[in-house]
């Protein structure tokens, strides 16, 4: 079977989703760093795996379900971070991030079969996941990450190399409040979209974050390094430019 990895950052006010401040505060966006990590997280303990892996920046909290190894993330760029993900695995695997909530169980339960790689293409030109038969850490070391062609680079690589290569359905990526508006609308009855709901009440995706409200995050311990490297396999350790790639 495979083993699912779920690259992420602890959330933490100031640390994580600053493309959501504003209209959100630092605390809102962290709790909306919290569900879409919590939600990422439960899709994948319902997903068959040999073994579920959170390689974290950071410390886990309570968002956590039973069932993952937790590894830190190693030192270094983005490539770097993710081709040491791979490096732990000995057989078939598929890494995410945490910028996509409304990932299903069925979007992760991947076939090897007939193909050697697996992509997920993100809707800002990143990728929110891939998928290795044979992992090997030199598919990823030096592509380019956190730019509108990481995705397309990311790909190409994998074609240069000779491996046969399976789309995944194209996703969203939670960066911006107009993203978390559309993300949450396709998955009401998560765990996101209802921190959502809680931050915005009835307003809509440009409304101004409600006077005192809290800005610190309710459940959660401290976040890793950088701003906005969050997510997707993609994220870079101190923000991402512009519309960077999302897992």
């Amino acid at each position: 079977m495979t083993t699912l990895l779920v690259i992420a950052k602890e959330p933490r006010a100031g640390r994580v989703k600053t493309r959501l401040t504003p209209p959100f505060t630092p605390g809102q966006a962290a709790e909306l760093a919290e569900a879409a990590l919590a939600d990422t997280l439960h899709a994948v303990a319902a997903t068959p795996a040999s073994r579920r892996v959170l390689v974290l920046d950071g410390a886990p909290g309570p968002w956590l379900p039973p069932g993952f190894d937790v590894v830190p993330q190693c030192a270094g760029g983005l490539d770097e971070r993710l081709a040491d993900a791979f490096a732990r695995c000995d057989g078939p695997a598929l890494l995410i991030g945490m910028d996509t909530p409304q990932v299903t169980p069925e979007l992760l339960t991947v076939d090897f079969t007939d193909c050697d790689a697996h992509f997920g293409p993100a809707e800002d030109g990143g990728f929110w996941a891939l998928g290795l038969a044979r992992p090997d850490p030199a598919l990823l070391r030096g592509v380019p990450m956190s730019t509108p062609g990481t995705g397309a680079a990311q790909r190409n690589r994998l074609l240069t190399a000779g491996l046969r290569v399976r789309d995944l359905p194209p996703l969203r990526d939670v960066d911006t409040a107009a993203d978390a508006h559309a993300v949450a609308a396709l998955a009401p009855h998560g765990r996101f979209a209802a921190r959502l709901a809680r931050c915005t009440g009835v307003a809509g995706p440009d409304a101004r974050p409600v006077t005192g409200v809290d800005s610190s995050p309710g459940t959660r311990g401290g976040s890793p390094p950088g701003t906005e490297p969050d997510s997707g396999p993609d994220s870079p350790p101190n923000g991402r430019p512009n519309s960077p790639p999302g897992p």
